[in-house]
């Protein structure tokens, strides 16, 4: 079955335990925690004590996405902080291989995440050693945008490659993920959906993540 991460980057930070409350009560899995440090991407979020106030408020899986220059600083810091799996870019990294070991050594789960210009074949050589890839199906630094259409096409490639490798590879997707297109997304073959504005601008979240789960 699919797993929903809702993005609290679209939650109300004046009420986040409520919202996090609310997550606990829900069918989501995971819980997408965005961070951004204002180079990598334009746009600052939030950092480690969020991730720890997360962490004492859920059991949920917190699924930490660094959106930083050199992320490789901060993986220790964030495991101590809560994170279960560390996601980062691609881009952002110098030495993948070492990066993704160090993840692992630090007893975490690990995923490489790739910018929309980025072609899936760059993760060719590494792939056996991740536990996800994290597509990202808009330009990251900002939520609520468009979500891009070629990003079928990607998963399906990926999938292909993933499938070649005899490994249990995730695929998720972060970006302009809706119900008009979770069907489609999985029907590509994506595991796991990142949600933040269909979940948290929804009138009932709980009923939203369950209709994001039965279009699987």
């Amino acid at each position: 079955m699919p797993i929903i991460a809702p993005s609290i980057l679209s939650a109300d930070f004046l009420n986040l335990g409520k919202d996090i409350e609310m997550l606990n009560n829900s069918k989501a899995e995971w819980i997408h925690i965005d961070v951004m440090d204002g180079v990598f991407v334009p746009n600052i979020s939030y950092g480690i004590p969020i991730v720890k106030a997360v962490r004492k408020a859920t059991s949920k899986i917190l699924d930490v996405h660094l959106m930083i220059v050199q992320p490789e600083r901060y993986f220790e810091t964030f495991r101590d902080a809560g994170a279960d799996i560390i996601t980062f870019h691609y881009e952002a990294s110098m030495h993948l291989h070492r990066s993704v070991a160090l993840v692992h050594e630090l007893g975490m789960k690990v995923g490489v995440v790739l910018n929309p210009h980025t072609p899936v074949n760059v993760l060719s050589e590494i792939l056996p050693e991740l536990d996800l890839v994290l597509i990202m199906s808009v330009n990251p630094g900002f939520g609520g945008q468009k979500f891009i259409e070629n990003t079928y096409q990607k998963v399906k490639t990926l999938k292909q490659m993933i499938l070649a490798t005899g490994k249990n590879i995730l695929i998720e997707v972060d970006g302009g993920v809706d119900l008009s297109n979770a069907g489609k997304l999985y029907a590509a073959g994506v595991d796991v959906l990142v949600a933040g504005n269909t979940v948290f601008s929804s009138a009932d979240p709980k009923a939203t993540i369950v209709k994001l789960l039965s279009a699987y």
